[in-house]
């Protein structure tokens, strides 16, 4: 058993090994540095993107149901006609149907979703005009800023108000206050009544962020504007007429574009979509439809969050790997440069196990001290990522003290081998050594 006394003296004589070659110790440390700190950065922007994915899906809500409307599959060249109008998508019909038969759903939402332009005073903005109900923003990932959404009078007496997401806010009105604004769409005029900020969400086959094929192309849209639904199906109707080129006039029918539901427990969310999907089957002759479940993508964000640090973390323990192969070289150099003080030691009475302990304590001197060195340079790699980046970054406890404790497993793992080859010198040869 060594004692403290024993074990500062080898530390004591380890350092100033070490200092007399500080550069080839620096240098020697640089892989362990390296490798500890891509460790700690590359899982803190894995943790931070996947917990902004899954704090966007969770805001959706867990027991929430989202149906689309999608459009189907073209006609053959046969089927179309000179003057033809496409019916297809989700309908009043279908969400009478879901309060009918889903009693137990609290809330049903409906929007209907097109395209247009904005207009205040000379400036023009392309949004995207969402007419929807009053509860809106009890299932929707909106939060309300400032003013107030719409209510129910609104949606009874079909009033000429709207809500503005802050995109809209800060693109059409620039510095000007848009409450109690006025801003003209399609030759009507509606009063700005409140102010919304809009999370948009993304899975991995993006169907949280594209819209159904009927709903417009939103790429391009600057921003949101809500009505109530009952002024979009008074002002704008269901269907939508167009030159179609050589076949004529083309028109498309779509009554809604979206209907939520909500379930009151997670352990009901799968059963009612099969009950969902079993009615629109029923009801609708195409697959013009699409069912979005929340708590499926919140899984699947955690499956894929897993998988995504396992890979990151792999990566990046094998600069560690490749930084413990430099630290076993370096030392193997050491030994055979210290082989005549090894015979010295061994003379003067040294055991084996005081060689290993010297030369292996050197060895974790080396990789504590590029582990401590780069857990601080993983620290801040990950603030100067989102300071520069915006991108979101979560440095967690687990990171820190698994790519400190791989440091330290390196030392010991490739710093063995030099040691106990020291410690096996025969004491004469090393004398005779020059």
């Amino acid at each position: 058993m060594i004692s403290l006394t024993q074990l500062t003296s080898v530390v004591q004589v380890s350092l100033r090994s070490l200092w007399l070659h500080r550069m080839r110790s620096i240098l020697t440390m640089l892989g362990i540095i390296f490798g500890v700190s891509s460790v700690i950065a590359m899982l803190a922007i894995g943790e931070g993107a996947s917990q902004q994915a899954q704090a966007q899906i969770a805001h959706l809500g867990s027991t929430n149901l989202i149906l689309k409307t999608v459009k189907p599959p073209q006609q053959t060249a046969n089927d179309t006609t000179q003057q033809s109008i496409a019916i297809y998508g989700l309908t009043y019909d279908d969400a009478e149907r879901f309060r009918v038969t889903i009693p137990d759903a609290q809330v049903v939402v409906q929007s209907k979703i097109i395209s247009h332009k904005a207009y205040y005073r000379n400036r023009i903005l392309a949004i995207e005009l969402v007419g929807t109900v009053a509860w809106y923003p009890e299932l929707a990932p909106v939060e309300l800023d400032r003013g107030r959404f719409l209510s129910s009078s609104d949606l009874h007496y079909n009033e000429s108000v709207c809500v503005i997401d802050r995109n809209t806010a800060d693109n059409l009105f620039l510095i000007d206050d848009p409450i109690d604004m006025d801003i003209k769409i399609a030759g009507n005029y509606y009063r700005v009544v409140g102010i919304v900020s809009e999370t948009r969400v993304q899975s991995n086959e993006d169907m949280l962020e594209t819209r159904a094929n009927s709903a417009p192309d939103t790429t391009s849209a600057g921003g949101r504007v809500y009505i109530p639904i009952t002024t979009m199906k008074t002002r704008f109707g269901e269907t939508s007429i167009q030159f179609g080129g050589t076949t004529g006039l083309v028109g498309e029918k779509v009554e809604l574009s979206e209907i939520t539901v909500r379930v009151p427990t997670i352990e009901r969310v799968l059963p009612t979509q099969d009950v969902l999907d079993g009615i629109l089957k029923r009801f609708h002759k195409q697959q013009d439809y699409q069912i979005v479940v929340p708590l499926e993508l919140l899984r699947q964000a955690i499956r894929t969050k897993r998988i995504f640090s396992i890979v990151l973390g792999s990566i990046a323990a094998i600069s560690l790997l490749v930084g413990g192969i430099g630290i076993m070289n370096i030392m193997l150099a050491t030994v055979s440069e210290r082989t005549r003080e090894i015979g010295i030691r061994r003379a003067l009475g040294a055991k084996k196990q005081d060689i290993v302990f010297q030369f292996l304590s050197e060895t974790l001197l080396l990789t504590l001290t590029g582990g401590l060195l780069g857990m601080v340079l993983g620290a801040l790699i990950p603030i100067a990522v989102t300071y520069f980046g915006s991108m979101p970054t979560v440095i967690t406890t687990q990171a820190m003290l698994l790519s400190f404790g791989i440091s330290a497993g390196v030392g010991l793992t490739f710093g063995l081998y030099p040691a106990v080859k020291a410690a096996n010198m025969d004491p004469i040869e090393s004398l005779r050594h020059e």
